[in-house]
Parts: structure tokens; C-alpha cells; sequence
């Protein structure tokens, strides 16, 4: 197996991990009714007869912005999956600007891992980041092996 391929296993396991990991993510069903930019939709929801409107950033990835390169590509690659779908949103939060920040899912599908696996967004790692930067845990390891180099090494 390639670095890559074990690499994808583990953003898989990451996305389909994360937001459930610690049991406090609440999940919201909707339908979407706008796709702003590759990593952000708003979802409608009605509840006890009331609709009420979500701004949903795709937590884990960051897709190019309007304007760049790529961009417009990566929201009409967005909007052809999920618009005027029903998605599921497993979220536990909300960014400075009042997003959702969420996994969405459709038909069991992971969209947040869609948009990277298909080449239409980054994987963004803040904690991962934060975490090096602070030198926490495995980062106090002047040089961390990564698990993947570690079993082929073996």
C-alpha cells in the first residue's frame, strides 16, 4: 500500500470519526437550498412546522475561494452533489462568523472526504497544527515518525 492510499485511510477514519468521537455533536436534517463557495451551504430545516435556515461550513477541508483559481469549480462540484438534497449534519459547533461548522452526509455519504478525495478542496488541519506548534503529545518528538513510514519500516 502507497503513502497516499494510507493516508486517505486515515483522513477517512478521521472524517468519519471526529465529530462523534466525544458523543456532544447534535445532528440537524435539511434540506439544501444554497451552495455559497466549496465549503459552505445553507440547509433549511423544519421542525414542529417552523423552517429555519443553517449556514453549514464543511468542517475538515478548506476549498479554494471565489476568485481563485479552481474556485467556481469546486462549488459547481459542491452544489451538483448536494443541492436540492437532503443532507445530514453532524455538528458540535460554530465558527467566529455564526457557521455550523459540520460533517455533511448524504445517502451515507461522507461530502466533506468527497471534496478532498475528488481534488476540489484541502484537508484543513488546525489542531493538527496547533498541536506542533505547542509541541503537545507526539510533537515533543523532534523528529515524529509518521505511523504509515513507521510500519514499513518494520
Amino acid at each position: 500500500m502507497n503513502r497516499g492510499s494510507s493516508l486517505l485511510r486515515v483522513l477517512v477514519a478521521c472524517f468519519s470519526f471526529f465529530p462523534i468521537a466525544n458523543g456532544l455533536a447534535e445532528t440537524l436534517e435539511g434540506k439544501v437550498i444554497s451552495v455559497t463557495d466549496g465549503d459552505t451551504i445553507t440547509v433549511m430545516q423544519m421542525q414542529d412546522r417552523v423552517y429555519s435556515g443553517w449556514i453549514i461550513r464543511l468542517t475538515g477541508i478548506d476549498a479554494p475561494e471565489k476568485g481563485q483559481p479552481f474556485g467556481n469549480v469546486a462549488r459547481q462540484y459542491l452544489a451538483g452533489i448536494v443541492f436540492q438534497q437532503t443532507v445530514t449534519v453532524e455538528w458540535e459547533k460554530r465558527d467566529r462568523y455564526g457557521r455550523t461548522l459540520g460533517k455533511v452526509l448524504m445517502d451515507g455519504v461522507d461530502v466533506n472526504l468527497e471534496m478532498i478525495r475528488t481534488g476540489h478542496a484541502w484537508v484543513y488541519l488546525s489542531a493538527e497544527r496547533d498541536a506542533r506548534t505547542e509541541r503537545r503529545g507526539l510533537w515533543l518528538d523532534p523528529v515524529p515518525v509518521p505511523p504509515w513510514e513507521w510500519r514499513k519500516r518494520r
